[in-house]
């Protein structure tokens, strides 16, 4: 039989980001849990943690948590069942964690009614929101790192459904001021190759997309990284570059005239879908149902 004292350490040590934390949240000391994960390591015949700050899983490490958090869920539907078994599933001792990934203009615009409905119908759950480009998440699925995901990705990760949950449409939009500064002579590969541009990170190619299809080339642009949906916002309406927006987050300033789109009628459709274990608990199955009802009534977000 498995060890679910050590199996839980783990997982909390890589939920909570290091073993002190772990340890509070277990209301254990430090070193039991050490010790719990060192045999547990020592059964497995390999490192379940890359210790650090913060420590985070290996392979087998995930394989372990993905295992723990499953049997977590599963207990939380036996005890609703056959409530004589234990405490109340709303009792903290007995909350089960959620692990999901989710990019960062869903999470900033229509994905956290899906998470405060799904708080209000089970209150035994705790969300870990993983936040990740649309484009990447699948990635998170795929290793084990969560459950399920808000994804790009309509190709199912193996093991799990996708489902679509519509577009986000995004403009390339700029101040007044910049637009006038940068694109008086029109939005064309030379002038977006001289205007600074507004990335989210490393892995946001929405901006390039967008350039390719408007110039049939790829345009390398200057960049300022904003890593904030609002700040991004905010930074294009300040002047500091054009970048790719919600369409639901800029309409306002787009109809108050603090943006403007760079080429009116060009949005960029990026297709949602979300992604889950096919034979997910009832925990999993009751946040994806709340993900598809939020995704179906945020028409300012998704169409």
């Amino acid at each position: 039989m498995l060890d679910y004292a050590a199996l839980n350490a783990l997982a909390a040590v890589v939920r909570e980001g290091s073993f002190e934390r772990a340890a509070r949240a277990l209301h254990v000391t430090p070193s039991a849990v050490s010790q719990r994960i060192r045999q547990l390591e020592e059964r497995t015949g390999g490192a379940l943690l890359v210790r650090g700050q913060p420590c985070v899983a290996t392979e087998a490490g995930l394989q372990l948590c993905r295992h723990v958090e499953r049997v977590g869920m599963l207990e939380h539907e036996l005890r609703d069942a056959l409530p004589a078994l234990g405490m109340g599933s709303g009792e903290a001792g007995e909350r089960v964690t959620v692990r999901v990934a989710v990019n960062a203009d869903s999470l900033a615009t229509w994905f956290v009614g899906a998470a405060a409905a799904f708080a209000a119908q089970a209150p035994a759950a705790l969300l870990d929101l993983t936040v990740d480009d649309q484009d990447h998440t699948a990635e998170r699925l795929r290793s084990g790192a969560v459950l399920a995901a808000v994804t790009a990705l309509a190709q199912p990760v193996a093991g799990c459904n996708s489902e679509a949950l519509g577009t986000m449409h995004y403009v390339a939009a700029a101040s007044p001021a910049f637009v006038r500064d940068h694109f008086a002579k029109g939005v064309g590969a030379r002038t977006l190759a001289a205007a600074p541009s507004l990335v989210f990170d490393r892995k946001d190619r929405l901006q390039a997309r967008w350039v390719r299809r408007i110039c049939h080339r790829n345009v390398e642009t200057p960049r300022h990284w904003i890593p904030s949906p609002n700040a991004f916002v905010e930074a294009a309406c300040r002047g500091m570059g054009w970048g790719m927006h919600p369409a639901s987050m800029v309409a306002e300033a787009i109809r108050g005239g603090r943006l403007v789109e760079l080429v009116p009628g060009s949005t960029l459709p990026v297709p949602l879908y979300w992604q889950q274990a096919r034979a997910a608990p009832r925990l999993l199955e009751q946040l994806g149902a709340a993900v598809r009802a939020a995704a179906s009534q945020g028409t300012h977000a998704l169409a």
